[in-house]
């Protein structure tokens, strides 16, 4: 979209994004816990956002400056984004610690997912363009590198992930609580795991027809989100999506208001054209969008002759016309197809397939989507704050932090 065409955001529109915007350690948006003061729009479409921190020294800032950057600059019309910090009085910081300390306590999560984790959901607005290929090579490329990756198959009627990384066998549930214990798959030799939900493991034929509507679809991937026993320590989740823009995918934007987005697309122009829209649903729910792939863009022959098979430029025009990064191309190879038969990543092993999804990992990590640096001082404080707090209640003792007790639901008819 071109900026000088589009409509400016409105200072709610721009608050409303930072919601995207979660303290790692206090687990609760910016605007929720009252850091984010404001927003102003000039007219060139230049956005300066106020945020105010619970002390200037926090070697947190980065990592917030980044989100409110990348949040507030996915918005149509936005030119630049410029923050201006400032530190909370005693006073503020004390209620920003109440109340994270209050949804911690007396709120039910509304997800699962630990605060500390970046959700990707990979996209595209058509099928067969390879999406479930893109996730998995990609969660496992990411644990290959030592990390702890969530991969959920929220493509409801075509569940694909456990064939593609070999795993099956039923989801059993935590022993002494009403949660989904996901499949754990130990990833190289670097201490990285795989952790696998899907459809696909709660289903006793693969080859079964689930015939279900928009209000059961959400409620499943509900349930994968709310009453799975994810890892405290999970880095990343990646989503892999359905094809489409319909009841899952604003579900889903519902509930991780901070996700974010990884269109695929192929080189061909009427698959990027369809994949724009995703990255236009994205846009509409404030999800923002990181960053472009180019999958089947090319066939390398043995005497090292490249093949357009498919079309060329796709992904290229597609991530200039979104404004977001083309992070990787994926070439046509058959060991690709081969591995998602006999659940075996071609990341696993050797090849172009498997250098671009490594170059890919490396991409997200470094640049597009880096983890969360815990090495912050959030904690502490709010530990000091804790402390100060409990003193002050008269000698009663503080509840422990509310589980939600949620009645087990059958996912199947």
């Amino acid at each position: 979209v071109d900026p000088d065409q589009a409509a400016l955001p409105s200072p709610e529109q721009v608050m409303q994004a930072l919601r995207g915007v979660i303290d790692p350690e206090l687990g609760s948006d910016i605007v929720d816990l009252g850091m984010a003061r404001g927003a102003q729009i000039d007219e060139d479409g230049r956005v300066t956002v106020t945020v105010a921190l619970t002390t200037a020294g926090c070697p947190l800032r980065a990592q917030i400056q980044k989100d409110v950057k990348t949040r507030v600059a996915s918005l149509p019309g936005v030119t630049a984004v410029k923050i201006d910090w400032t530190e909370m009085t005693a006073e503020q910081r004390s209620a920003a610690m109440g109340k994270a300390r209050w949804n911690a306590r007396e709120k039910s999560p509304a997800n699962a997912v630990p605060p500390t984790c970046k959700v990707i959901c990979v996209a595209s607005g058509k099928g067969g363009v390879g999406k479930s290929s893109v996730s998995v090579n990609l969660a496992a490329a990411l644990a290959l590198r030592g990390l702890h990756v969530g991969l959920l198959d929220a493509d409801i009627w075509g569940f694909s992930v456990p064939r593609m990384v070999g795993v099956e066998g039923r989801l059993q549930a935590k022993r002494g609580e009403k949660k989904i214990v996901p499949h754990p798959l130990p990833m190289g030799s670097a201490g990285g795991r795989l952790e696998v939900v899907s459809m696909g493991l709660l289903v006793d034929d693969e080859e079964e027809a689930l015939m279900w509507r928009g209000l059961m679809l959400n409620r499943a991937v509900q349930h994968f989100l709310e009453d799975v026993a994810w890892s405290e320590d999970l880095d990343y989740l990646l989503i892999d999506m359905p094809p489409g823009t319909g009841d899952v995918q604003m579900g889903l934007a519902r509930m991780l208001p901070r996700a974010e987005m990884l269109i695929v697309t192929t080189p061909a122009l009427a698959a990027q054209k369809v994949a724009a829209r995703a990255a236009t649903m994205a846009r509409k729910t404030y999800l923002r969008v990181c960053g472009v792939v180019e999958n089947m863009s090319s066939f390398a022959a043995p005497n090292g002759e490249h093949f357009a098979v498919f079309g060329e430029g796709g992904g290229h025009a597609l991530a200039v016309d979104l404004g977001a990064p083309l992070l990787a191309t994926i070439p046509i190879e058959a060991a690709v197809s081969a591995g998602g038969d006999t659940g075996t990543p071609v990341v696993l092993g050797e090849g172009p397939a498997a250098d671009a999804f490594r170059e890919l990992a490396r991409r997200i990590v470094e640049e597009a989507v880096p983890p969360v640096d815990m090495a912050g001082c959030s904690a502490r404080i709010l530990s000091a704050f804790d402390d100060a707090l409990k003193a002050h209640d008269q000698g009663e003792q503080p509840a422990e932090p509310s589980t939600p007790s949620v009645a087990p639901v059958s996912l199947r008819r």
